[in-house]
């Protein structure tokens, strides 16, 4: 029996057929710094449950990158460029949280980062976060004709928030750099959801792409 379902915010009522025969590893990230009134987290929180919804034993992993993630410094750059078999106890340790971020990119399924822009950009948390994933051999390796992408490519949605600056604008920095390093690893099907100049927007603006969402919803389950 199909299931119906509305979004809570004045999204479209979708027809969903659940999928019992798949259980995908849904990655979620969260980028800002904010938990209050974050627009970000509200529309990852939308889409997630549109997923959910319709992969009800879907596995969901969330980083949550305010909780906070280490910076690379010397040690931690050291210990990358070390093989495997030559690192010393110590050096196993410092990568042991960048090794679980790439095993939770390698097993994903679906990716879903919510990102506000700051300062033109990606919040630092974010590069902090792809500074411990981007790894030779491990999510990239060096070829004779340059380098190529280890991880399988994913569906991968960027929920991007800014208060003013336009996306794919000339001030912002942020939309290519994210598609160009997630390809770099591998993850090129990758859809970007401009929810910019949110300041100036209105309800309305906001009301656009929560059905944005709907609409990318619908075509994925044709897909």
């Amino acid at each position: 029996m199909k299931q119906l379902w509305k979004g809570e915010r004045g999204g479209n009522v979708i027809t969903a057929e659940p999928n019992t025969m798949i259980t995908p590893n849904l990655l979620r990230i969260d980028a800002s710094g904010r938990y209050h009134q974050s627009m970000s987290r509200q529309l990852t929180d939308y889409l997630i449950d549109h997923l959910q919804r319709l992969y009800p034993d879907a596995r969901v992993i969330t980083r949550d990158l305010a909780q906070g993630l280490p910076y690379l410094d010397e040690e931690m750059i050291i210990a990358y460029n070390t093989p495997e078999e030559k690192r010393t106890s110590n050096q196993k340790e410092l990568l042991q949280i960048s090794d679980e971020l790439v095993e939770e990119l390698k097993v994903t399924d679906i990716l879903v980062i919510g990102v506000p822009m700051y300062n033109f950009t990606i919040p630092a948390t974010l590069k902090a976060y792809l500074d411990l994933v981007v790894r030779s051999r491990l999510t990239f390796r060096y070829t004779e004709n340059g380098p190529k992408g280890l991880l399988s490519d994913k569906k991968t949605y960027i929920l991007a928030t800014t208060a003013g600056t336009k996306l794919f604008g000339p001030l912002d920095y942020m939309s290519d750099y994210l598609r160009h390093i997630l390809g770099f690893m591998g993850i090129h099907d990758v859809e970007i959801i401009a929810a910019d100049g949110l300041i100036k927007g209105g309800e309305g603006k906001i009301a656009a792409i929560y059905r944005q969402i709907d609409t990318l919803i619908t075509e994925f389950q044709a897909l």
